[in-house]
């Protein structure tokens, strides 16, 4: 994608969406990250499935400490690799309680130290909890930022880097929701939606998609 093109792709997604949003539910910043952590390799519609029967019962760390692990696992067994979640969930609480009096910490390094918080999940907690200016790159950022030019890589930290140096300051805190709303529902995996895309013109991805 040509620089002089970057400004006005940006300009349109703001102009069709210009307050995006996580799709995840959430009420606190640490009901966020507990979302962000069991929504690895699982559809946002799966873990507000899950959470919408596990916050009214336990939404704090302490609380999740209190549920323990056999009663955490039965709200998420729906969510892929929820034994593995359930772990890392109750040893975050733990660290939380214990090393940051029950609060989610503004830190990436701190974020970070945390079990199943890779810096995906950091960059979301940093950005939708905090307003930083992060990019979360996941599969669908990963592709659009391929397939469009905008921020080719060969690895999502490569794509995080680019996206960081190319998209233009005024844009980056709402960046990354719209480019995986973009992946989510028209620059799909199997078959772009090009005929519904409204960024199709500054899209360097050919042959484009004909409508059905």
């Amino acid at each position: 994608m040509k620089r002089q093109d970057i400004e006005p792709f940006f300009a349109t997604l703001q102009a069709a969406n210009p307050h995006p949003v996580t799709e995840l539910e959430y009420t606190s910043v640490f009901e966020l990250l507990t979302a962000v952590l069991l929504s690895a390799q699982a559809t946002d519609v799966g873990v507000n499935k899950a959470t919408r029967q596990l916050f009214p019962v336990a939404n704090t760390p302490q609380a999740l400490l209190d549920l323990g692990l056999e009663r955490l696992e039965e709200y998420i067994k729906t969510i892929g690799l929820y034994r593995t979640k359930a772990r890392n969930l109750l040893q975050t609480c733990r660290i939380l309680v214990e090393q940051h009096g029950g609060q989610v910490p503004r830190t990436r390094e701190a974020l970070e130290a945390l079990p199943g918080v890779g810096r995906k999940t950091a960059n979301v907690v940093l950005n939708v909890a905090f307003g930083q200016p992060t990019m979360a790159v996941d599969t669908h950022i990963f592709r659009v930022g391929n397939r469009t030019g905008l921020a080719p890589g060969k690895t999502p930290l490569e794509v995080e880097k680019k996206l960081l140096q190319r998209v233009p300051e005024a844009y980056r805190v709402d960046a990354h929701h719209w480019l995986i709303l973009l992946g989510r529902y028209v620059c799909q995996a199997r078959k772009p939606r090009c005929w519904e895309c409204n960024v199709v013109t500054y899209c360097k991805y050919t042959p484009k998609t004909p409508a059905p």
